[in-house]
């Protein structure tokens, strides 16, 4: 039995190599198989979006109900510093990543003290304050957004302007976020994220600062949402007020949900669901696009509980102990 176990776990291991390489010759193939480069694109930066949001949810049990804030206000401050003050992109990136980082730290002391939906409240709270700041501040163009970013050239090299170069770029960013999240997760700081998720008052109890474990995974996640939101800007040549409304929020639990919460690949499979639904259907359903991806959003909670990728890792789990 034992030996038809083994064989049955390397079987499933070597069928998931197969499948992660097979999306990944998908993704390099993507701006030649006819699939469009700037959906592609936006697709992966909300990706970003939606495994940094995981981060904090998935594998640290923390809710946030304001993290649309940290991707508009890198987006903002992105589109500002290379449209008005002449930054290059990687300098734009890297500013934009840090202000959001810094804004998320300036939330984290104040939320991370409380738990559930009061971390939650807290955190939608704060979302606000900075929305109200996007909607009000002079240089951020109001109700009109930020527009006209140009894309400028990569290290002074690479012609960002190009669809095509720019995605290569996105993917590549796209793939260090993700390897950089398994390599957090399966640390022992990632350990002991997961031991303050399962059981708070046990992690306290061993002698873990259980509220600096949590700021350090809030401020990694804002991080990565603001550099979701700075490539964005980027990728799209505008920042506007939905980059930091409350209800794409919303939508990055959405994402996360649907996919598979606590998994590597379901806030990816997620975040392309929910914006090629939105894509698709704009032209098709109009104004009842968010009626339509909310009963698939309901529908999917009833019937998949744990999400596309979590239920399927269930069924394997329930395929191998029935070998």
């Amino acid at each position: 039995m034992s030996a038809v176990l083994a064989l049955d776990r390397s079987n499933g291991a070597q069928w998931g190599r197969i499948a992660w390489v097979a999306v990944f010759v998908v993704l390099l193939a993507a701006p030649f198989i006819g699939l469009y480069p700037v959906f592609m694109m936006k697709a992966l930066c909300y990706a970003i979006f939606a495994c940094a949001f995981n981060l904090l949810l998935g594998y640290t049990g923390l809710l946030s109900f304001g993290h649309a804030a940290f991707m508009g206000s890198a987006a903002y401050a992105t589109g500002w510093l290379v449209r008005s003050a002449g930054w290059s992109p990687e300098l734009g990136l890297l500013a934009g990543t840090a202000i959001a980082a810094l804004i998320g730290l300036g939330v984290g002391l104040i939320a991370i003290r409380r738990q559930g939906i009061y971390f939650a409240m807290i955190t939608l709270a704060m979302a606000q304050m900075i929305y109200f700041v996007c909607l009000q501040a002079p240089f951020t163009g109001g109700e009109d957004g930020l527009q006209g970013v140009p894309r400028g050239k990569l290290l002074g090299m690479l012609p960002l302007a190009d669809d095509r170069v720019l995605y290569y770029v996105v993917l590549t960013i796209f793939v260090a976020v993700f390897l950089f999240i398994i390599r957090v997760v399966h640390s022992p700081y990632g350990q002991v994220l997961k031991a303050i998720r399962e059981n708070e008052p046990r992690a306290v109890s061993l002698g873990y600062d259980v509220d600096r474990y949590k700021l350090l995974a809030f401020v990694l996640s804002t991080a990565l949402a603001g550099l979701a939101g700075s490539l964005k800007t980027l990728v799209l040549g505008f920042a506007t007020l939905s980059d930091a409304h409350w209800s794409l929020s919303g939508e990055v639990v959405l994402m996360t949900l649907l996919g598979g919460m606590g998994t590597f690949a379901g806030p990816v499979l997620g975040a392309f669901t929910i914006i090629g639904l939105q894509d698709f259907l704009a032209d098709t359903a109009g104004s009842w696009v968010t009626v339509i991806i909310g009963v698939i959003f309901v529908v999917c909670v009833v019937a998949f509980r744990r999400g596309f990728i979590g239920e399927l890792l269930a069924w394997q789990q329930r395929r191998r102990k029935a070998s």
